[in-house]
């Protein structure tokens, strides 16, 4: 065998992923619903603080900056429905 077989199988990697999504996805309506006003660079830091630690080697990119504007405008759903 070799080392690069070493791998996820696809329902396993694909786990992952929704999983990772949902982290993501949670804290972002978290911080819409509770955060009224906010600006995008503190909208920005308070993603990364929440996620940062539930992630190996993480490191935010231009994804988590298009969601803190996002929140900036009020363009997140916050009610259940979404």
């Amino acid at each position: 065998m070799d080392i690069s077989d070493i791998r996820w199988n696809e329902p396993a990697r694909q786990k992952i992923l929704d999983d990772a999504d949902a982290v993501l996805r949670e804290a972002v309506v978290a911080i819409a619903r509770e955060s009224e006003g906010i600006s995008s660079d503190d909208a920005f830091a308070q993603i990364n603080a929440r996620i940062k630690d539930r992630f190996i080697d993480y490191e935010p990119g231009p994804d988590i900056r298009s969601y803190a504007d996002a929140i900036a405008a009020g363009e997140i759903p916050t009610d259940d429905a979404g």
